[in-house]
This record gives structure tokens, C-alpha cells and sequence, in this order.
């Protein structure tokens, strides 16, 4: 509980921030009512500016969002319909950690809420994939829910980058991925009251959903704080479980067997034995190159710190190194089974349980080659099954889907792009809680012959083979 001193310098940081700040260019072009009567609870630090387009092109060019962030996550031929004019609230809860530098304020709990001029009572929540910012789920999230009348919120987790694990006072191993938890909770509980400043209302309906570790948070808000919300659309989220599977069971196997097993049919087995799918095979030098290496290093030092001495995050693409414990430890040879118990209890933490308390539809591509389907929702969604919650939950395999859409511009007669699959997931999960229409049956989602892959997903209106 923060002293009375605490709260008071806290009210008044809040108050400067509520007048000094001046608006954007857009906000004085297009007024909005409401804007000051918001003080987002808890916050440190606030900037409300009323924006003509809240879309994250536009606010992109205006310095209210970072294309840099929502990169790679969506097709090139992905579109958007137009998001509408309203209030967008940028600004940061109390945090000693330092990894996000968005606005130059070098300070993490970074958040952002869209209101809509046109608001259809309800409300979104979501955090931000991988390590990226609050802005990483403009495109493929804030535009269209705004389209359709949600008020939005997006959290940078509390820490970001690639040494996000450089968390501040939550250092101990485990930490970073524990306040991601916090964070989410906290933005929802503030958005909600954020909202009813807004309206006059708090939201009729609140939706939990995200992508990769938005996935995840999705899953862990749902199990742990379902009072919070109405529904949850995960999109393959990660899964953490202390027994595995988990990064650390399959990533190492591939930096091991990666190059070899271009060519090596043994290698290339060894692959398929930790969980990569047959068909991916052409996805995994861009997955070499970019994910797995800096994956297993930056979330491993999250969680086992100890692996490699005083070394942090290891060593860049190394194939063999010293012993465990110390600096020269190699990633491409690390051994979860053999690692102390106190590694494990880190994970478990985090870990998932199955027990979501609200309906959740979950989305996962057959070919992601990051988290492979049969490591991750498989077996989240016989979690779920064995945890007695089955009737809550969908799971909609999404064919030559991989984790990210990006990858579909230069595979495109591999990959098909699953952002309009999730589009038509939400619909489904928010007309099964609101109207009682149940939605398809949890299936593969077939790659259609022919049509508008990138903006139309058909399928889920009942199409498809049983899983």
C-alpha cells in the first residue's frame, strides 16, 4: 500500500500530465467529448489526444503508434476497415524497470486505450506478442475492433526487447513473465473505469485476446481472473508447463540439428521428434536466422540465469561451449531435463493449468515453426478437456497457418495468413456468449482452392474435418 506522500506526488504527476501535455494535430482538428474527465487509475503518467483515425497507419505518421512494432505480423495483403475518429490514451503505471523507450520516457508498464466516438458498449484487452510494445496488435487487433465499435487497451507486458529479463527490482528468475500477469490485470481493471469516464458506463462485455504471448496471457487471465471478462480468443498462445513441453524442450534440439538437417535425413527426424511438423521444413533457415536462437536465449536467461555464468542471454549461434554454470555454456546444448529444480519451479509460476473459468476459442497453425502445434495447443486443448472445461472451449487448427502472417509474402503457395480466421473466431466467440449461438465445432480450418486467403476465412462457418 504507497504511503499518503507516495499518493499525493502520484496525484500530482497525474495532474501535470492531464494539462501540459499539448494534443496532436489531430486532436485539435477533431474535438472529442470526454477527454477530460479520463484519469486512467494508477497511472504515472498520462497523455489523452483526440485522433479523426485512430487507425494504426495514421497514427503511425503521427508518432501515436510504431509500424516497427506491428511488422511481419500481418500479410501485405491484409486490409483493414476504417477504425474512426476517438480518444486514444498513451501513458505508463509505476515501474522501476527501463526496456521500453517509446516517447523517449524510458519506462515500462507502458499502456494504450482507444475510445471510439461510435462505441458499441464493449470492451478489449490484449498485451503484446514476443517481447514488442503496446503497438504490436495495431494492425491486426485495435484497427478492426475499433471498426466494430470496441473500446481497446494494450499493455507492453511491463518489460520488452530482447533483454526484457533486465527487469528491475523483479529479477529473480521467473520474474519478467510473472509481472506480465500483473500488468494485464491492472490495465483491465483501469480500462474498465477508463471507459465509464468516458461513456457514462462501465462495459456491458470485456474480451481478453493476443497473439503468441498474447495467446498465452489470454489463457492465464481466463484460468486465474475469469470474474474479469465475458469470452477470450487465443492465438497460439505459449505454453509453459514445468514438465514440458516447453521452449526449452524442442528450441535446443533445433539449433543443435539446424543446418544438418537440410540435408540429413536423421536430423531432419530428430526435428519431427521434438515437435516440428513435416511441411515446415521451408521455414526453418527464417526461424534459425531470427527466432530460435535469440528465443532460447532471452527466455532461458528469464528462467535460468545460473546456465551460463555471468554471461547474459549466451552466446549468438554457438554450436558447443563450456559446462553449465559457466560464461562460455552453449543454448544449442542445453538439457531442461537435467537443470535444478528451482529452473522448473520458475516455470511453473507461469505455467498454464486447462482450468479456463470463461468460453475461449483457441487458433494455431499446422505449420508454425516457432511453436509447433503438436508442443503447444494440442496439448493446451487436452488440458483443457482433462480439466472438465471441453464445453468453454475451440480449437480451430488453421491449415499451412504458421505464427506469424509476415512469412505468407515470401511463402505464399505455403503459408495462408490466419488473421481473418481470428477475425471470424471473434465474431463466433462473441455471438456464443452474447446470443448463445454456439460456434462451429473445434476442427481443421482447410486452405481454401481459391479466393481472398488474407481477408476471408469461410471455413469456420461450419466447414472443415473433426480433429
Amino acid at each position: 500500500m504507497p504511503s499518503h506522500r507516495c499518493f499525493t506526488a502520484l496525484v500530482a504527476v497525474l495532474a501535470f500530465a492531464l494539462v501540459a501535455l499539448p494534443p496532436s494535430a489531430s486532436a485539435q482538428q477533431t474535438p472529442c467529448a470526454g477527454a477530460g474527465a479520463i484519469a486512467v487509475p494508477g497511472a504515472a503518467l498520462q497523455r489523452v489526444e483526440c485522433h479523426s483515425d485512430l487507425s494504426a497507419t495514421a497514427l503511425s505518421v503521427t508518432g501515436r503508434s510504431d509500424a516497427s512494432d506491428w511488422a511481419q505480423l500481418h500479410s501485405k495483403q491484409s486490409t483493414n476497415p476504417p477504425a474512426g475518429a476517438g480518444l486514444q490514451v498513451d501513458g505508463y503505471f509505476p515501474d522501476d524497470s527501463t526496456t521500453n523507450a517509446t516517447y523517449g520516457w524510458n519506462h515500462d508498464a507502458q499502456f494504450v486505450i482507444r475510445l471510439p466516438e461510435k462505441w458499441n458498449g464493449q470492451l478489449v484487452i490484449t498485451g503484446a506478442p514476443g517481447v514488442r510494445k503496446q503497438y504490436a496488435n495495431d494492425f491486426i487487433i485495435s484497427d478492426w475492433v475499433l471498426s466494430q465499435g470496441y473500446a481497446y487497451a494494450s499493455t507492453d507486458k511491463g518489460n520488452t526487447g530482447t533483454s526484457f529479463f533486465n527487469n528491475g527490482a523483479r529479477s529473480a528468475p521467473g520474474q519478467a513473465v510473472r509481472e506480465w500477469h500483473d500488468r494485464v490485470t491492472e490495465l483491465t481493471i483501469a480500462a474498465k473505469q477508463v471507459v465509464a469516464q468516458r461513456y457514462g458506463t462501465g462495459p456491458e462485455r470485456t474480451w481478453m485476446t493476443g497473439i503468441s504471448n498474447g495467446g498465452y496471457l489470454t489463457r492465464w487471465q481466463l484460468e486465474n481472473h475469469p470474474k474479469l471478462y465475458d469470452g477470450g480468443v487465443d492465438w497460439e498462445g505459449t505454453l509453459l508447463r514445468p514438465e514440458g513441453p516447453n521452449l526449452f524442450t524442442y528450441l535446443p534440439t533445433a539449433l543443435r540439428e539446424y543446418p544438418a538437417a537440410q540435408l540429413d535425413p536423421a536430423a531432419r527426424q530428430r526435428m519431427y521428434d521434438v515437435g516440428f511438423e513435416p511441411g515446415s521444413e521451408s521455414l526453418w533457415a527464417d526461424h534459425y536466422a531470427v527466432y530460435w536462437d535469440l528465443t532460447q536465449r532471452i527466455y532461458r536467461e528469464a528462467f535460468d540465469p545460473d546456465y551460463d555464468g555471468a554471461t547474459r542471454a549466451g552466446t549468438p549461434f554457438c554450436r558447443t561451449g563450456g559446462p553449465p554454470g559457466t560464461a562460455t555454456a552453449c543454448d544449442a546444448e542445453y538439457d531442461y531435463a537435467s537443470r535444478p529444480q528451482a529452473v522448473k519451479d520458475a516455470v511453473a509460476s507461469v505455467s498454464l493449468t486447462g482450468r479456463i473459468g470463461k468460453p475461449m476459442i483457441t487458433l494455431h497453425g499446422d505449420l508454425d515453426a516457432l511453436l509447433p502445434i503438436s508442443t503447444d495447443s494440442d496439448v493446451y486443448a487436452t488440458m483443457v478437456a482433462d480439466s472438465g472445461r471441453a464445453a468453454r472451449h475451440r480449437y480451430y487448427v488453421i491449415e499451412d497457418g504458421n505464427h506469424v502472417d509476415g512469412l505468407v509474402n515470401t511463402q505464399p503457395t505455403t503459408l495462408r495468413p490466419i488473421l481473418p480466421c481470428y477475425r471470424e473466431a471473434f465474431l463466433r466467440l462473441t455471438e456464443w456468449v452474447t446470443a448463445g449461438a454456439k460456434p462451429p465445432d473445434s476442427q481443421t480450418v482447410i486452405r481454401p482452392d481459391s479466393g481472398d486467403l488474407a481477408n476471408a476465412c469461410p471455413q469456420l462457418a461450419g466447414a472443415g474435418r473433426a480433429r
